[in-house]
């Protein structure tokens, strides 16, 4: 059911994506029905599925076919890079039974929806991604599907079950849009095996959840909560939501001091700092405080908390520190109600992972900075007693997303390598602990 709020209105493109995005904007065509001799791929609990046989399942062959989405996309690499192709196979596209509507992909406008792709020379793995901020299923394509599809992994994503500026009108409770992404995920996973095991003749022998931000943060608890789905996952700069600290505890300060700090104020930078902003990620702060901080503390604030600024929703973009009751900037977690602190109880992480875990961080990353969120779980991980099953790899000079690097490009580092490298390492670990 879906709560009856007002819109938001925000461009989503900006959400996590580069200062000037250069991918083709237009949206994905209805995928074509399977043509004569490319039989149609069940998936088991989909609602409805069409399916494609494609010469080649990475951008380089979806872009022109229309089975991607390049604006879903944008922004989360860096200028230049380059992606493996030539991977021939079959892709579904489809969406499982859901009542939201925000995903309006190939004219469906419905919500969880997927897309899986199946290659012609199979490895064996299976590979289950869902995307960062608030984008769709087609986020990662470039930055995981391409890269796992070419080592052999048939690769499954979701959009999370909602999408777009207005995620916390799905559901009824305040937390509830966020509790479904986790069960999309798992939802998507146990079909993709089951698809695969009637496709291939076999169930994967290795299955991997990765992602980057909010995808990371569903691999972290779906190592959590469903470990017997997976084989290991892999998070990149990570979300993490516990009782003590989120976005909701290091957004708020950032709105209140970097408009200080723009203008001149000595104490300002210390108050970055202090709030856990690294130093030498300044030249990331006005593009993050304009696109990012803004938007994201008001969208996750309302979907937990929404009766902080009574009937509005999503409260007021930009309202000016000292504002008072309702008003972003002056947000303060620790004060509001139980109930409140319950909401997040409810889709708070744990750290007690049962799958072997590798996450990359990037030390200059101003939305989920490393010591608020990347240390943080490490040492939940720690706490737990689940040291042995997490590896976590801090890399010099990356951010938030690789489509930021041109921002200070002297100083920032692409991250999509050490990702590459990172999941290697994932499967060789997890190679001997099968």
């Amino acid at each position: 059911m879906l709560r009856r709020l007002a819109v938001v209105p925000l461009l989503l493109v900006t959400c996590l994506a580069a200062p000037a995005a250069t991918a083709d904007a237009a949206a994905p065509r209805r995928p074509a029905p399977a043509p004569a001799g490319c039989a149609d791929v069940p998936v088991p609990g989909a609602a409805y599925a069409v399916s494609a046989c494609l010469a080649d399942l990475t951008t380089t062959g979806t872009v022109p076919t229309g089975h991607t989405d390049p604006a879903d996309w944008a922004g989360l690499e860096a200028p230049g890079t380059v992606t493996p192709s030539g991977v021939p196979g079959v892709q579904v596209d489809g969406y499982f039974p859901d009542t939201s509507t925000t995903n309006t992909n190939h004219g469906w406008d419905h919500d969880s929806q997927f897309v899986l792709r199946l290659p012609r020379h199979w490895n064996g793995g299976l590979v289950v991604a869902g995307p960062p901020g608030v984008r769709e299923q087609y986020a990662n394509d470039r930055i995981i599907s391409d890269q796992v599809l070419a080592k052999g992994y048939a690769y499954a994503a979701t959009d999370k079950g909602n999408t777009g500026a207005e995620i916390y009108r799905d559901g009824e409770r305040p937390g509830d849009a966020i509790l479904e992404w986790h069960r999309r995920f798992a939802e998507l996973t146990r079909a993709a095996r089951r698809t695969a095991a009637g496709y291939y003749g076999h169930a994967p022998r290795t299955t991997y959840a990765a992602g980057l931000s909010a995808g990371g943060y569903l691999v972290r608890w779906q190592l959590e909560h469903y470990p017997r789905l997976y084989t290991g996952g892999i998070d990149w700069n990570a979300l993490t939501f516990t009782r003590n600290g989120s976005l909701l505890t290091t957004l708020p300060p950032a709105l209140r001091a970097y408009p200080r700090y723009r203008a001149g104020e000595p104490d300002a930078h210390a108050e970055m700092l202090a709030a856990g902003y690294p130093a030498g990620s300044e030249a990331l702060w006005d593009f993050h405080y304009r696109t990012q901080w803004d938007f994201l503390q008001r969208v996750i604030r309302e979907e937990v908390d929404p009766g902080y600024d009574g009937a509005a929703q999503a409260g007021t973009p930009f309202c000016p520190a000292g504002t008072g009751a309702g008003c972003d900037t002056d947000y303060d977690f620790a004060s509001r109600p139980a109930a409140v602190h319950r909401a997040v109880d409810r889709i708070a992480l744990t750290g007690r992972i049962r799958r072997p875990l590798i996450s990359i961080q990037g030390t200059l990353d101003v939305l989920t900075p490393p010591s608020a969120f990347g240390d943080v779980y490490h040492r939940m991980v720690a706490d737990a007693g689940r040291a042995a099953l997490h590896r976590y790899v801090l890399v010099a000079g990356g951010t938030h997303t690789d489509g930021l690097v041109p921002l200070a490009p002297r100083t920032l580092q692409p991250m999509l390598p050490s990702f590459v490298t990172a999941f290697g390492e994932l499967e060789a670990w997890t190679r001997h602990t099968r």
